[in-house]
């Protein structure tokens, strides 16, 4: 998993949850646990990191605020994940990968051909 993470960088951290489900046999809603504890932890420690070495100014509103928002997310999103079955919630996940798939290669190919 550390592989995974630190080859995708936390961006990548949504790959983790099929890798943990068809790899490890995680359940889905484990696995997506477990894909967010790992983007905290690596989120946690590249902020400890920059604010010990004083790296730039940080905007402390605009983190506040994504972390309260994804706080409220994660809250609302584990209620609605309870009250759906978990094959639904990995076909969902599927379709939203694909869909960002489809949306990065329509963007970007173009300029690899070019």
């Amino acid at each position: 998993m550390g592989l995974l993470t630190g080859f995708l960088g936390v961006g990548g951290g949504f790959v983790l949850v099929p890798a943990l489900v068809l790899v490890l046999g995680f359940t889905m809603p484990v696995a997506v646990g477990t894909s967010l504890l790992v983007i905290a932890i690596n989120s946690a420690t590249a902020l400890a990191a920059r604010v010990q070495h004083g790296i730039g100014d940080l905007d402390w509103p605009l983190i506040v605020g994504f972390s309260a928002a994804a706080v409220v997310g994660s809250l609302v999103g584990s209620k609605v994940a309870d009250r759906l079955p978990e094959h639904r919630l990995s076909q969902a996940f599927a379709v939203l990968v694909l869909v960002i798939a489809g949306i990065t290669a329509v963007q970007y190919v173009p300029d690899l051909v070019a």
